[in-house]
């Protein structure tokens, strides 16, 4: 069946908006100006303020749902339940996204937009481990294959960083240590989702409901930890003149010399904002395998807009990695069987077990929350 306007509308702007908060973060990162105190020209190098930039984006979605509410309670016939619910079941699964979310915030800072993308794949592998250790489930024998290829697609990209590191900006110290970085945050992903599923789901919260609440325990605990940050010395690894773990006054020092930084940030809160609601609507009016679909497309867009903009170079293992890494989720979230279905030969394949996992499956997706990854 074809989609409507509305449905193309909404997939582009999920591919749309979820480029441009990983491009618009990274573009924050390319930037270098003076800080305070006439303190000489450095890079902008602050991944908690962009942190808090990007949970205030999610605090927004928590704004979205209030006006969807009182415009639904106009209608006759009321569709949203606000079913009242305890907010601090979605505290701890917050702080699992606030610390993925700074250490991925980090790891920007030291690899390419691409590869960060990409490397956030390994989420699956994690998740569903966890979720068998934790849940009980049974994963079906394409998941397992799915998380085998995509450990291999992981192989791919860290080889494809490790052999090109050194030509582009970033040292290839820093590149290993990155691309680490953020397959450590992906195990923290994992441990959020799974909390998420087994204590918050099963109350029925609306998804822009569930996106805000987390977004406002982010904002709000990561904004008083900058405080302690300013004063808590980490030598090299704080990347600012004063060595701290975050100096915030030299993050808005920098943004009144050089305001495009301003508009970097602003642009990875809107674009998070608008993501999540796209997210959410691409699930209802579509489907979740094409909000699935979409996810993964926009890493393929993220990386050629990088080599448009002369950020990072063409690697024919980056291609190959990219590719094996969209085979491995493909295969996990089951994106073969309805293909497998339209071959005579290949029907029976899909059992009753799988058709029935499926389902749980699109359930879970349609129930789940938004990565930002940052989004998640």
């Amino acid at each position: 069946m074809a989609w409507t306007k509305y449905q193309l509308f909404l997939a582009g702007l999920m591919l749309t908006t979820g480029s441009l908060n990983t491009l618009s973060a990274k573009w924050a990162d390319t930037f270098s100006a003076k800080g305070c105190k006439d303190n000489p020209e450095h890079s902008f190098s602050h991944p908690f303020v962009q942190a808090v930039g990007m949970f205030l984006g999610e605090l927004s979605c928590l704004a979205a749902f209030y006006i969807l509410l009182c415009h639904d309670r106009r209608r006759p016939e009321p569709k949203m339940n606000p079913a009242s619910f305890n907010p601090l079941l979605f505290f701890a699964p917050a702080m699992c996204d606030m610390t993925a979310t700074s250490i991925m915030y980090v790891a920007l800072n030291m690899t390419s937009a691409s590869s960060f993308q990409m490397l956030r794949g390994a989420v699956i592998i994690f998740t569903g481990l966890l979720s068998v250790a934790f849940l009980g489930r049974r994963l079906l024998t394409s998941q397992w294959l799915g998380i085998f290829i995509t450990i291999v697609g992981l192989l791919i990209v860290g080889l494809a960083d490790f052999f090109s590191g050194h030509k582009d900006d970033h040292k290839l110290s820093d590149v290993i240590t990155g691309d680490l970085l953020i397959i450590m945050a992906q195990v923290i992903v994992s441990v959020q989702m799974v909390l998420e599923e087994k204590f918050v789901y099963k109350h029925d919260v609306h998804p822009l409901r569930a996106v805000g609440t987390e977004g406002f325990f982010g904002f709000v605990v990561l904004s008083l930890l900058l405080i302690p940050m300013y004063f808590i010395p980490v030598g090299d690894f704080g990347n600012n003149p004063r060595r701290v773990l975050e100096d915030a006054l030299d993050a808005f020092c920098q943004i009144g010399h050089q305001p495009l930084i301003l508009l970097a940030l602003l642009g990875n809160t809107v674009s998070i904002a608008f993501f999540n609601f796209a997210g959410i609507s691409v699930t209802k009016e579509i489907s979740a395998t094409t909000r699935m679909v979409l996810d993964s497309l926009r890493t393929l867009v993220i990386w050629v807009v990088s080599m448009g903009l002369g950020w990072e170079q063409f690697h024919g293992l980056q291609v190959l990695g990219f590719l094996v890494l969209l085979l491995g989720t493909a295969l996990y979230n089951g994106l073969h069987r309805p293909l497998l279905a339209r071959i005579p030969c290949c029907a029976g394949m899909v059992t009753e077990e799988e058709e029935n996992s499926s389902g749980e499956r699109e359930r879970l997706l349609n129930n789940s929350t938004v990565q930002a990854d940052a989004e998640s």
